[in-house]
C-alpha cells in the first residue's frame, strides 16, 4: 500500500496556503484549549531526542498530554539505535506502536531515511538543517503582536544555521522581506537562499544576504538572533566568538530598526554574546512568547498531521 501520510521536515513541506491555515489552527488552539483536550485520545507519539533539549522536549511532551495523548520521551540510548540498528528499522518498528515519530538529531538525511521508512508522520523537531518547529512559533509570535506577516521587515543577525534556513522559507512564504546578515562564511546554504528568493517572487516578499548588521536592522520591524555555536560546534566556540563580535543585538542596533522593533531569539541565549541582557528583558522583547507558542504551533502541527482537528 503506498504511504499517504505528510511529514514535517521542513518549512517547505507546507505551501503557503497550509501555512496560513496552520498558524491560524494554532491561534485558535491558544485561545480554547479546552475544545482540544481530547482530540489525540488513544493516540501515542513517540519522541526521539538524540540532541539535548528543553523547550522542544516539554512543549511536545506537553502538547501531546494535553492533547490526550500518550508522549513517548526517548533517547537514542534508550533504544537500539545506540546498538547500531538503522534508523528505518526504527522507524518501521515505531510504526506498528505509535502513531506518529518526533525526532530531534543531527543530520537531515537521517529524519529523511526515518520518514519514507516509517508508516506515520514523521516531525524534524530540530536537525544540523532545519528548525521548522521553532519557525511556526517564530511566525505566529510576530502575528500575535503585530497583526500580519506580509510586507513586515524582517532581519536576522548572526550564524547563518538551520533557525535561519527555516526563517528564510517561512518568511519567504508569509512575503516578509527577510535580510539575513553574518560574517563573511557563515551565509545560510545557498540552495535554501534560492529556494527563498524563488517563493518570495510568488509571494511579494524579498530576500537579501547581507554582512552588516546595521544595513539588515535599519528600519526592521523584527531583529532576531540565535546563539553563536549550535550543538555540535562547541569546539568552535571560541573562535567564533571573535569572528561574531559585532553580531551582538545590542541596544544601538534596536535603535537602527523601526520604533516598534519586536525582539525575537529561539533559546538559549548567552547573555551578552549575541544580545544583551536589557534588549532580551527590554519593552520590545517577545522572547518568553516565542517560548510559549511552542506548546500551541506544535498542538496545531500535530493535529493537522494527524487529521485530528
Amino acid at each position: 500500500m503506498a504511504r499517504v501520510t505528510r511529514d514535517f521536515l521542513s518549512v517547505d513541506d507546507l505551501d503557503s496556503t497550509e501555512l496560513t491555515a496552520l498558524l491560524d489552527l494554532s491561534t485558535k488552539v491558544k485561545a480554547s484549549p479546552g475544545e482540544y483536550r481530547d482530540r489525540l485520545r488513544d493516540v501515542s507519539v513517540a519522541l526521539i531526542f538524540e540532541k539535548p533539549s528543553t523547550r522542544t522536549r516539554v512543549s511536545f511532551e506537553v502538547a501531546v498530554a494535553s492533547l490526550g495523548g500518550y508522549p513517548l520521551a526517548l533517547s537514542s540510548l534508550d533504544l537500539q539505535l545506540g546498538r547500531g540498528e538503522t534508523i528505518e528499522d526504527t522507524g518501521r518498528v515505531l510504526s506498528r506502536y505509535v502513531q506518529a515519530v518526533v525526532l530531534r538529531t543531527f543530520g537531515q538525511e537521517r529524519l529523511e531515511l526515518l520518514a519514507r521508512a516509517a508508516e506515520v508522520p514523521v516531525v524534524n523537531a530540530l536537525s544540523d538543517f532545519e528548525h521548522p518547529c521553532q519557525c511556526l512559533a517564530d511566525l505566529l509570535t510576530i502575528r500575535e503582536v503585530r497583526g500580519t506577516l506580509a510586507g513586515l521587515t524582517f532581519a536576522y543577525v548572526g550564524d547563518g544555521n538551520n533557525v535561519a534556513h527555516s526563517l528564510l522559507l517561512g518568511g519567504a512564504k508569509c512575503g516578509m522581506h527577510m535580510r539575513v546578515a553574518t560574517p563573511l562564511g557563515f551565509e545560510p546554504i545557498p540552495q535554501v537562499v534560492q529556494r527563498a528568493e524563488r517563493i518570495a517572487e510568488e509571494t511579494g516578499g524579498t530576500v537579501a544576504i547581507l554582512h552588516e548588521p546595521a544595513e539588515a536592522a535599519k528600519d526592521a520591524d523584527v531583529l532576531y538572533t540565535d546563539v553563536w555555536a549550535s550543538m555540535g560546534q562547541e569546539g568552535e566556540a571560541d573562535e567564533r566568538a571573535l569572528m561574531f563580535t559585532n553580531y551582538r543585538i545590542d541596544q544601538a542596533l534596536v535603535e537602527t530598526a523601526a520604533e516598534d522593533v519586536v525582539i525575537m531569539h529561539c533559546l538559549p541565549a548567552h547573555r551578552g554574546q549575541e544580545i544583551t541582557d536589557e534588549v532580551i528583558d527590554g519593552p520590545h522583547s517577545v522572547v518568553w512568547d516565542q517560548a510559549e507558542n511552542r506548546l500551541h504551533s506544535q498542538k496545531a502541527l500535530l493535529l493537522w498531521l494527524l487529521d485530528r482537528t
